[in-house]
């Protein structure tokens, strides 16, 4: 799918280096075709990787996707370059009156805070209740699926004894949908996270249906009966040294961090990791936006939650 981004975006160059297929905003304008509207709130502290991932995930289907992102007001990050927010995001109050086929709301750094004390909580709950007459279908990923599951539904995650992290496999528990398809019967993705979410309390839970879990990392998929909303825990768009880079970020803080489980060979950190989830990455994505969102998102746009 080429996605439609700003021609100057430092995402665009990564992805065309690597051979995917991104189109500019001139070549767009060209196309006589209704591009599915994609939102991303971005709330990690470096914006520019995850776009980076979240863009390469989307770029892998024939269809075109315009692109938008979406920072919070409430709150503005110190680590980010203030030149990028200001020419590649926006804001809610200058998107609020749109629709939008999908969205996707990152994960955050902030499992150690409660929700009601994240600075932008009160911000993100308007967000969150906009989605639902304003998006067609939105997935919320790793700590933004524990806001999800906590605003919507009242879940509350509980912590492990030591951070999460590593490659774990995975088991469909609805191998039919088609979420899954194209999966082999079990998969391995990323996890890298200090919460969990108990799977009773899914089960609990009349208006959810859980996908996908894994013996060592839990509860990993979770969407609303509806497929209006996606819970997905784990980081299938996850480069190859991503869990390399957090594991070292972290030894080099002093905090000790474990060898991120079923990473390294032989668990040697200067042995370089092979990866073993990329298709399965790509497949989560590229089926989530072709099955739940383009197939299913109303041609006109402006009808999207009418429903």
């Amino acid at each position: 799918m080429p996605i439609k981004v700003r021609s100057d975006l430092p995402a665009q160059k990564i992805l065309e280096e690597e051979n995917i297929f991104v189109m500019d905003e001139n070549r767009a304008m060209h196309q006589d075709i209704r591009p599915l509207k994609m939102l991303i709130l971005n709330l990690m502290p470096n914006k520019e990787v995850t776009e980076t991932q979240l863009l390469r995930k989307l770029s892998n289907s024939p269809l075109q996707v315009d692109i938008e992102l979406l920072q919070t007001a409430s709150y503005t990050p110190t680590h980010v370059d203030t030149h990028h927010l200001d020419s590649f995001y926006t804001t809610f109050e200058q998107i609020k009156d749109q629709k939008f086929d999908g969205m996707i709301i990152t994960g955050a750094p902030l499992e150690r805070v409660k929700f009601e004390d994240v600075v932008y909580w009160d911000e993100l709950c308007v967000i969150m209740d906009w989605a639902k007459k304003h998006v067609h279908c939105t997935y919320y990923l790793c700590w933004g699926a524990l806001a999800g599951l906590y605003h919507h539904y009242g879940i509350k995650f509980e912590y492990y004894e030591h951070k999460l992290s590593g490659i774990y496999p995975h088991t469909m528990l609805r191998p039919k949908a088609p979420l899954f398809r194209g999966f082999d019967d079990v998969f391995y993705v990323p996890h890298s996270r200090e919460a969990y979410i108990k799977k009773e309390d899914i089960e609990a839970t009349p208006e959810l249906e859980l996908m996908a879990d894994s013996e060592e990392a839990g509860v990993t998929i979770v969407k609303t009966e509806d497929s209006r909303m996606f819970f997905v825990l784990c980081h299938a768009e996850y480069d190859s040294t991503t869990l390399k880079d957090e594991y070292f970020r972290d030894l080099n803080k002093g905090l000790d961090p474990r060898i991120p489980e079923h990473y390294f060979p032989d668990d040697d950190p200067e042995k370089p990791p092979v990866v073993n989830w990329r298709s399965a990455g790509q497949l989560l994505y590229t089926n989530w936006l072709n099955y739940y969102v383009y197939q299913s998102t109303p041609y006109d746009i402006n009808t999207v939650g009418n429903d």
